[in-house]
């Protein structure tokens, strides 16, 4: 069997933004659903789901714990649909013909690397009609970090290429898309379409970085 191309893609600030409807959906869920008055700032980019729960307990004094995490998890899934209409949510530039016309390549698979829950990636990109591309993936259920996302990812796509995957990429917006990308061993396209500009993406040194990802030829090219 020949190799298969790999493209792992983050989401927020990667394929779409939904205009802060999901990071809202989340503390909602954490502040309404636990009783608690107040609020903390936590770090959010490039972030687990799983990673900033535990940030949300540590920082109120609650058990880091699998039934408090659930009845996160279960709050925030439960507020996600309800909130994204209510925020200006986009698909992100050239989002949508890049993944139509990587559709098409029998020598490419289309995975996702990222933070969001598995069950949060497929309401988000649902929403905006994007999650039918994909097939497999690494998610922030579990892990605490970047890093076991992106092992988590790799280990998905060999199974759905039979182990046959050469060359991966990851697609993302973040620092942490780039070095968790060098933790598995991947390539990687940065775009600068999230909160981090461009000369902070390109301190850390990815193989390509765009401002987006709007010329769809240039991107195949890059991709090969």
């Amino acid at each position: 069997m020949r190799s298969m191309s790999v493209l792992l893609f983050d989401i927020d600030g990667t394929l779409v933004s939904t205009g802060g409807a999901g990071g809202e959906a989340l503390h909602d869920a954490f502040y309404q659903d636990f009783e608690i008055d107040g609020s903390h700032e936590v770090p959010l980019s490039g972030r687990t789901d799983r990673g900033i729960g535990r940030n949300l307990f540590e920082m109120h004094g609650l058990e880091d714990s699998d039934e408090n995490w659930q009845r996160l998890r279960e709050g925030y899934l439960r507020r996600l649909p309800q909130y994204l209409p209510r925020f200006p949510g986009r698909v992100l530039p050239g989002v949508q013909t890049l993944l139509e016309r990587l559709a098409l390549r029998s020598d490419t698979a289309l995975g996702l690397l990222t933070g969001n829950t598995m069950e949060g990636a497929r309401i988000k990109l649902g929403y905006f009609d994007l999650f039918r591309y994909f097939r497999f993936g690494g998610f922030g259920d579990e892990h605490h970090d970047r890093d076991g996302v992106a092992a988590a990812a790799l280990r998905a796509a060999r199974q759905h290429c039979n182990g046959h995957t050469e060359p991966v990429w990851v697609l993302g917006d973040t620092p942490l898309d780039i070095t968790c990308a060098r933790s598995i061993g991947a390539k990687v396209l940065a775009v600068a379409t999230g909160i981090h500009p461009r000369h902070e993406l390109a301190t850390l040194k990815p193989d390509v970085l765009l401002d987006d990802l709007s010329d769809t030829e240039q991107v195949l090219t890059l991709l090969g």
